[in-house]
């Protein structure tokens, strides 16, 4: 390994070695209460043992988001012989999903302490899921994309399936296991058939072969088929969006918001690697079916969503129709054969994902502040006078319920406002009529998101019980909900931030 290669991939090293460090190291603190005589003490639940995993995982999140940040303004570096880039992009999402990480396990300490989740393997199983989506976001070869995509899942998995005492969980482990492996499989052989006709796994090879007029078009439009399923699945959009609600409910609640927000920062890198940097001579074939996907995921999602009375199911559906949109970004690209409009277009679906992804946290935040132990705040009638017991958190939740549904002036609005605006800008009058449907479902949207703010100022709390939680929590909750609040009315820094690592990208 040259001097140069080590550079490129230190963050990960670093990470890495870290989380063995850690996972190694927690086994051997000393606990102030011994265990009884005769009772075999679990090494992996240790309260101290957690708690020293726990403090210095948020130092190690903390230094890696400063690292990544500080890189922005770097060339970009392809390393280890072609299988790995950092770049503007890379840098920019990888710091973006440091701090959803970062503030995922300050929310969900107090709840995985209460159901006696909170343990060290938890911690390192998000941390190596966290090392998957930095090699995924990065991957500059077929081989990494794919390594890093099941480094990402596989944690997922175990962390689904980890509250082993409940049916539900099991289930959804189960469900998510079987259908995400269904997911890599097509991904894997879409990824086969490229290697087959173009004779190399590098990324930039395979774009220079594909432009070659002379390839075998049939081929390689079949097997884009077969990718372009892989991404939805991991996308979680409709078709193939069956497990989404189902491990949305069934998981603890941490582990869903492990799952709902820093996944879908390297689902998008995902996309935009392979269709966008690999396959872009071949959008003509894969532009019809995103546009199938997002109209579909728009329909499914919003009008499913209003059945729904558990709160994270509802989300899940809320969840497939944000995907619509960000999949309406990829498809405003290129227009008859025009990249001029590209670099808007893929600026505003990254807005998109990273405010969705901001918004996320603060949602599923909220729903663990209000469960407790022995009770868990998944239905929508447990939100009932929110704002009678709190109404910073009942505030919290209406700016990111109000951005879901792109009112201004929350981010979401910008973001669905700069989606559709990529649109427009088209001059098409399919394209336009797209935004104009996006516009009507949104409107339909809006209603079940309204219908929890009501729930939340308008109806007798069903509980007397107080809300209270960490300091700590508290200032992060309150940062999150002013951080959806103020991306909305001066979204100018972040969206130059990603216009800037896309231009770069398209310029590559």
């Amino acid at each position: 390994m040259q001097a140069f290669d080590l550079y490129a991939v230190l963050p990960e090293l670093v990470l890495l070695l870290a989380t063995c460090i850690l996972l190694v190291a927690s086994v051997y603190v000393r606990e102030n209460v011994k265990s009884a005589p005769g009772v075999e003490q679990d090494i992996f639940h240790t309260p101290r043992g957690v708690g020293f995993v726990y403090f210095f995982s948020l130092i190690l999140l903390a230094y890696l988001f400063l690292a990544f940040i500080g890189r922005l303004n770097e060339v970009s570096l392809v390393a280890m012989n072609g299988l790995f880039q950092s770049d503007s992009l890379s840098n920019l999402l990888k710091a973006c999903s440091c701090a959803a990480v970062f503030v995922s396990l300050i929310y969900s300490k107090q709840y995985l302490t209460d159901r006696a989740l909170f343990r060290p393997d938890f911690i390192v199983l998000v941390l190596l899921a966290l090392l998957g989506q930095f090699v995924l976001i990065s991957g500059a070869n077929l081989l990494t994309l794919y390594l890093g995509l099941e480094l990402m899942a596989l944690p997922m998995y175990a962390l689904v399936a980890m509250r082993h005492t409940s049916e539900k969980s099991v289930e959804a482990g189960i469900k998510y296991f079987i259908l995400g492996a269904l997911a890599s499989g097509f991904l894997l052989y879409g990824m086969s058939m490229l290697y087959g006709v173009t004779g190399s796994l590098d990324l930039i090879e395979i774009f220079k072969t594909v432009a070659d007029p002379r390839i075998n078009h049939l081929v390689m439009a079949f097997g884009l088929v077969f990718i372009v399923a892989g991404l939805a699945f991991k996308l979680g959009v409709v078709p193939f969006h069956m497990w989404v609600p189902d491990v949305y409910q069934g998981a603890p609640t941490a582990v869903t918001l492990m799952i709902a927000a820093a996944p879908k920062l390297a689902a998008f890198a995902l996309l935009f690697r392979l269709l966008v940097n690999t396959l872009l001579p071949l959008m003509g074939d894969w532009q019809p079916m995103l546009v199938l996907l997002a109209i579909l995921s728009l329909i499914v999602g919003n009008i499913t969503a209003i059945a729904q009375t558990n709160v994270k199911r509802m989300l899940a559906y809320s969840a497939i129709a944000q995907m619509g949109f960000v999949l309406l970004g990829f498809v405003a690209g290129v227009i008859n054969g025009q990249t001029t409009l590209a670099a808007n277009a893929y600026s505003s679906a990254m807005f998109y994902i990273v405010g969705y992804v901001l918004t996320t946290l603060a949602s599923f935040g909220i729903i663990m502040l209000l469960a407790r132990q022995g009770f868990e705040s998944e239905e929508i009638t447990d939100l009932a006078g929110l704002n009678q017991r709190s109404p910073l958190y009942a505030g919290v939740m209406a700016v990111c319920l109000f951005s879901l549904a792109g009112i201004p002036p929350m981010v979401g609005f910008y973001a669905k406002l700069a989606v559709l605006q990529s649109l427009v800008a088209s001059g098409q009058g399919f394209y336009i009529g797209l935004a104009i449907f996006a516009v009507l479902m949104s409107l339909i949207g809006a209603f079940y998101y309204l219908r929890v703010v009501k729930v939340m100022y308008f109806d007798e709390p069903v509980t007397a019980t107080t809300v209270s939680a960490d300091a700590d929590v508290r200032v992060v909750l309150s940062l999150n909900g002013l951080l959806v609040l103020v991306l909305g009315m001066a979204p100018g820094a972040l969206m130059a931030l990603c216009a800037d690592a896309i231009a770069r990208m398209l310029a590559v």
